[in-house]
């Protein structure tokens, strides 16, 4: 029996990091409310109990199935019969030929798997008081500590990026009181238990170990060619351990520190010839003849060279010192300003432990997951989600935590050109709406969710947004072939509309939405065995949008290389006769080419604002007309979704320049769709995609860069009326810091790394100084000032009246 009084608040760190610490009263209830901790690779879920602790492990490359394709040939004879029923209305037709012929085999895709459960089971007693569980967002250690039976227990777990190993330190303010046994436990499919060929099996591992060795799962006949091993030593300070079978007992220990390492034979998408007990083996060696005091300083240094790079600092209250379960419900958007800044920070921790240079990208659940069935198979779906998992990196001063991202796009090219000349008798490469470790690309699930071409488009996108933050020519070299041969794909598919003459997609989605009309006529679809309409269609709003900027940009990257100019004009010239945005009988921006109405008036999916945000194309400055459109679809679709869909319009009415629209669906997605861990949940199961895409949201509602130029507070709200950031990235290489009060901006510095020229809109007036020197400043319109600028030369914004005592 915990005893903790509701909305009670622990006197010694209360109030410590109202935008760094999360911390309940009580273990956590169930998986989701857990607290993660990451390497990029390792992921461990801690609840946090007193009689039993569970620490659920993870390893982001176990996988079931192999290297596979879901290539299938003569997709591509099919396809003039398609796009001829689609432009002549005949919808049905046209999605039952794409479900017959066009889908990839299997039509599903693998599953990541959960890999081990590490249980602990305390002996004695009595009731728990001063309970708290609590995870420091600065430090990424996790700590429970307690008072049971006149002593103060305490735990910390880590997940290190130095050492690759999970520890685990327990404590206790009394000699030879620890005492517990230890199990490490596997998983199997056991929905499929009569015919899954997943195994593991738990043993002893020396005087001191265990030890879980196991296999991946055959799936969708895909053999399964993943072998893990998960290993457990214990290191002792008094007391006694012992091993028998698969279970370790520490008897009357003052303190003990338990390592695990974990590994699989994965190599890459292509190659599982690895050997995971050499891998653990050197893991283990390394981190056994460390203290964990040792690891744990190592790991906080290594963590916190990346977190500490930025910060958003906002004002706290009372509220802001209860327990973050307790917080949340009390949240009312305006009275716990912090809170944004824990949610800022907290997306930014997810992207650092889920997400680093030479692993995996963050999944549909960043690199937390406890199913062998996991909702959506916890996969990479590039239709919003995966893409969304980024949208911070930059902006946020973790850039380097896209490398796995950009990697994956590099993989997806190779399926992805098979893809392209097996479906399409196109050039270049591919990617439809998912993605799994093995990088296929061909369309799964049904024609109304694999026929979306964009997806490759869309992540390409993330490549030149690294190049316009950076500056990095070296990146842009490397890359550019994979940028080409996207753009070239789309030259060889894109068709023009028989009626007005438009290039478009065709076929064509506008993702997971169908539209009402002559399209959603209902029918049993032979793919999903359901009765459905469909959403097949031709040159939907956000193809064109998505091509839009891809042609641009790699136009524009050609330039900058200084390579292949007929290609530069063969996309300009495409750019210039793709279907363009239409605004709708209601004054919406339209989804389709043709001016139809949704079938689910709150659908999660906006996409057609793609232009708008992440996109570049509609702003109210620079394309009015589209800019109200867009808030009349904003309006439309009003506040239910999910939690990626409330960070999305979030990010969408922050580009309006409406902070207080912006801050609603923040509210919302709080109330609504976040656990108490501040995961994001999509149809109640948790996802990262929100927990993201908020931290992007807020972002969006303090700083963007866009269009050539630096807006500090474009879509402030009253409950974020005062404040400091620092460390946040423009576009154009300026990393910035800046100060605000209800009056506005009050300062900012701005780092130069590329001296390029700095343009910055904001109202009032400032000056510019540089090394105490006055800078000269150009004001080209009221509201805008200019002035160049030197690489690594630092510039102080100040508010004409800043010193008045305002």
């Amino acid at each position: 029996m915990i005893l903790c009084l509701p909305g009670a608040v622990l006197p010694v760190h209360a109030w410590a990091g109202p935008d760094t610490v999360l911390f309940y009263t009580h273990p956590a209830d169930k998986w989701e409310n857990a607290f993660p901790a990451g390497n990029g690779r390792l992921g461990a879920m801690v609840f946090g109990g007193t009689a039993e602790e569970q620490i659920q492990l993870n390893e982001s490359t176990y996988w079931s199935g192999g290297p596979y394709s879901t290539v299938v040939k003569g997709g591509r004879e099919a396809l003039p019969e398609i796009q001829r029923l689609l432009f002549e209305g005949q919808y049905k037709q046209a999605h039952v030929l794409f479900g017959r012929r066009m889908m990839g085999y299997p039509v599903e895709q693998q599953k990541y798997q959960a890999l081990a459960n590490l249980v602990l089971s305390f002996g004695g007693g009595g009731e728990i008081s001063e309970y708290r569980h609590e995870l420091d967002l600065d430090t990424a250690v996790i700590r429970t500590s307690y008072a049971q039976g006149g002593v103060r227990f305490a735990r910390e777990v880590l997940v290190s990026p130095v050492h690759q190993v999970v520890a685990v330190r327990l404590s206790a303010d009394q000699p030879g009181r620890i005492s517990f046994t230890a199990q490490l436990r596997g998983y199997r499919n056991t929905a499929h238990s009569n015919y899954a060929t997943d195994y593991f099996q738990m043993s002893s591992h020396g005087t001191d170990g265990l030890v879980l060795r196991g296999k991946s799962a055959d799936y969708l006949g895909v053999a399964g060619k993943i072998r893990y091993e998960a290993r457990l030593r214990a290191m002792a300070k008094g007391g006694t351990v012992r091993v028998e079978d698969d279970v370790l007992s520490v008897t009357r220990a003052d303190e003990v520190t338990l390592v695990i390492g974990a590994a699989t034979n994965f190599v890459n998408y292509k190659d599982v010839s690895g050997d995971p007990a050499a891998r653990v083996d050197a893991a283990m060696n390394a981190a056994s003849g460390l203290s964990f005091q040792a690891m744990k300083q190592a790991h906080i240094r290594e963590h916190q060279r990346l977190f500490r790079r930025a910060s958003l600092t906002l004002p706290a209250t009372e509220n802001s010192k209860l327990p973050t379960d307790e917080r949340l419900k009390a949240f009312d958007g305006s009275n716990d300003p912090a809170l944004a800044g824990l949610l800022f920070q907290f997306g930014r921790y997810l992207l650092i432990s889920s997400s680093r240079p030479g692993g995996q990208p963050a999944n549909l659940q960043g690199l937390w997951n406890k199913d062998m069935n996991p909702m959506w198979d916890s996969k990479y779906t590039t239709n919003i989600n995966t893409q969304m998992n980024y949208w911070m990196a930059e902006a946020a001063n973790l850039s380097e935590c896209s490398e796995p991202l950009f990697r994956m796009i590099r993989e997806l090219t190779d399926q992805g050109t098979e893809t392209a000349r097996a479906f399409y008798g196109a050039r270049g490469w591919v990617q439809h709406q998912n993605t799994d470790l093995w990088r296929v690309t061909a369309p799964m699930d049904g024609p109304s969710w694999g026929a979306f071409t964009t997806g490759g488009g869309w992540l390409v996108t993330h490549l030149w947004e690294h190049y316009r933050y950076t500056g990095d020519e070296a990146f842009l070299r490397a890359y550019y072939p994979v940028m080409k041969g996207s753009a070239e794909f789309y030259l060889d598919f894109l068709r023009p509309e028989p009626k007005r003459g438009w290039l478009v997609t065709n076929p064509s989605t506008s993702p997971e939405n169908f539209p009402a009309g002559p399209a959603n006529v209902k029918f049993f679809d032979e793919v999903t065995t359901m009765k459905t309409g469909t959403s097949l269609t031709v040159g939907s709003t956000i193809d064109m949008e998505i091509l839009r900027e891809l042609f641009d940009e790699v136009a524009e990257a050609s330039s900058i290389l200084g390579v292949d100019e007929a290609l530069r004009g063969r996309l300009l010239a495409a750019r210039a006769k793709l279907a363009p945005l239409q605004v709708g009988r209601k004054g919406n921006l339209q989804e389709w080419l043709e001016d139809w109405d949704e079938t689910e008036k709150s659908h999660r999916h906006i996409s057609g604002l793609w232009g708008l945000y992440p996109g570049h194309e509609i702003s109210p400055r620079g394309t009015p007309e589209f800019a109200k459109a867009s808030q009349v679809v904003l309006e439309q679709r009003g506040l239910p979704g999910n939690g990626w869909s409330s960070a999305w319009k979030a990010a969408c009415w922050a580009r309006l320049g409406n902070g207080a629209k912006a801050m609603e669906n923040v509210h919302y997605a709080v109330g609504h769709y976040t656990t108490t861990s501040l995961f994001s949940l999509c149809s109640n199961a948790m996802q990262v995609d929100g927990s993201f895409g908020v931290s992007a949201a807020i972002l969006e509602m303090l700083l963007q860069s866009d269009g050539g130029e630096i807006r500090f507070l474009p879509a402030l709200t009253q409950a974020l009326s005062s404040g400091t950031a620092t460390g946040l990235r423009a576009r154009g290489g300026f990393e910035v810091e800046f100060q605000w009060k209800p009056g506005g901006l009050e300062r900012a510095t701005l780092v130069s790394h590329l001296g390029k020229t700095c343009r910055i809109r904001t109202p009032g007036s400032y000056s510019v100084s540089s090394g105490g020197r006055p800078v000269v400043v150009q004001r080209p319109e009221p509201g805008l000032i200019e002035f160049a600028t030197k690489p690594g030369e630092s510039y102080l914004l100040v508010r004409a009246d800043a010193g008045s005592g305002r």
